[in-house]
């Protein structure tokens, strides 16, 4: 299956979740949340957002999906070093034979993968005038290692379940923050989700211009000066792309963001106004049972809205 970034019709599908602590399923239908649910996951299963045992992910899976009674049909996220994200300009073309010939040109010089190796997409983020006035675009091009890929779709086969696309976890949290309101405007912000992959997605609106795994954790004493370097580095190498935006905040999500001293600290070492996302955007959740945590829900939700819109 193609790695793809582009919208499906298939409208309420269940976005899944498969975050190195737990799984977390989530529909959303008509901007409610009409399921979610989620699962411990065995440690070592998954680490650092890749599947190191297939066969255990898809006993784990099974058992979750005929636990909670889930439908065949998933949308599934990614996030790892498998993964490279760059923003490229080309001249403005209409025509999408000819887009696709000169992205995939100038994917061979932007990624550092061989291209045999990587499973290629694109989606166009803006287009803006170069300085004699020709039309330009910005294209946000995605590279994913093809053996990651297949090692996930594996897992998900052997679950008996079914991969209707695969989305960057990036693209799904910053879907759920923005649909509350969180990108109305045009300055940049980064997003900094807290679970068991710590991912990093820097957005002008809508649109993410740059995403990346962060190596810290986040439950640790010294958690919030390391996270503010990684944070730091990520703005800087941000900053080069073909036009940037200044970072006006940073926006928490994920279980981390409940932890109030991190977020504090957080804040002290980065200098830059931080503060946590509602999980679910603007998302109705008035179905959501009392006991379950909805920091768990923000990317699995992302997921489906992008199957959805």
């Amino acid at each position: 299956m193609a790695l793809s970034l582009r919208k499906t019709s298939d409208r309420g599908s269940v976005g899944l979740d498969i975050d190195g602590r737990y799984l977390a399923a989530a529909q959303v239908d008509g901007g409610r949340l009409v399921r979610s649910a989620s699962h411990e996951l065995p440690e070592g299963v998954v680490a650092d957002g890749e599947v190191r045992d297939p066969a255990a992910l898809a006993e784990a899976l099974k058992r979750f999906a005929s636990d909670e009674g889930l439908p065949k049909n998933v949308r599934l996220g990614v996030a790892n070093q498998q993964i490279v994200v760059r923003v490229i300009e080309l001249p403005r073309i209409e025509d999408e034979k000819q887009r696709e010939a000169a992205v995939r040109f100038q994917a061979a010089e932007a990624i550092a993968m061989p291209l045999n190796e990587a499973i290629l997409d694109h989606q166009i983020a803006g287009f803006a005038e170069a300085a004699d006035g020709t039309p330009r675009m910005q294209v946000v091009l995605v590279a994913a290692r093809r053996s990651m890929v297949e090692s996930l779709l594996e897992a998900v086969k052997g679950a008996g379940l079914k991969a209707d696309g695969v989305d960057l976890d990036a693209f799904a949290l910053v879907r759920t923050l923005v649909s509350g309101g969180d990108g109305a405007d045009e300055q940049a912000r980064v997003f900094c989700h807290l679970a068991g992959v710590t991912n990093l997605a820097i957005a002008v609106g809508s649109a993410c211009f740059f995403t990346r795994p962060l190596s810290s954790v986040w439950d640790d004493e010294d958690a919030g000066s390391r996270l503010a370097d990684e944070i730091r580095l990520s703005i800087d190498y941000y900053m080069t792309q073909p036009q940037a935006q200044p970072v006006g905040e940073v926006v928490l999500s994920g279980p981390g963001s409940a932890e109030e001293d991190l977020v504090e600290s957080l804040g002290v070492h980065l200098g830059l106004p931080v503060r946590v996302a509602w999980p679910l955007g603007g998302i109705d959740v008035s179905d959501m049972a009392p006991n379950e945590d909805p920091h768990r829900y923000t990317v699995a939700a992302g997921l489906s809205l992008g199957a959805a819109a």
